[in-house]
């Protein structure tokens, strides 16, 4: 009797380990790709953020900056005057001061490294 139970715990603690490490290696599966912001895709974003004509926009998106998925920075243009904008969760689109954690002006940064001089009007 005693050599039955004794059997049974090691078989199930056993069991327990192998369906644990299966488990384990199902959840490393293949890592997909974060996906990259383009610059076709951030004028669509920002011409409907902005509600303007879709076939004829008046702000036009120059360079992306920083593709992250997470936050991206792009430099806009608008008659002739170019600004630096963000993108957040690859669909939301501002035009504002962004400051870091620690306080320090973001857009700003992006302007003095950039060479933009002026902000504008949108």
């Amino acid at each position: 009797m005693l050599l039955a139970v004794s059997y049974k715990v090691v078989y199930d603690i056993g069991h327990f380990d192998a369906k644990s490490l299966e488990s384990t290696k199902n959840a490393n599966g293949p890592i997909v790709p974060l996906p990259k912001l383009s610059l076709e895709a951030a004028q669509k974003i920002v011409t409907g953020a902005l509600r303007e004509d879709p076939s004829a926009p008046k702000t036009f998106v120059t360079q992306v900056l920083d593709d992250d998925h997470k936050l991206a920075t792009l430099m806009i243009e608008k008659d002739k005057q170019k600004s630096i904008a963000w993108i957040i969760d690859m669909r939301l689109f501002f035009k504002a001061d962004l400051l870091d954690h620690e306080g320090y002006n973001l857009t700003e940064g992006f302007e003095k490294q950039y060479e933009i001089n002026g902000r504008g009007n949108y």
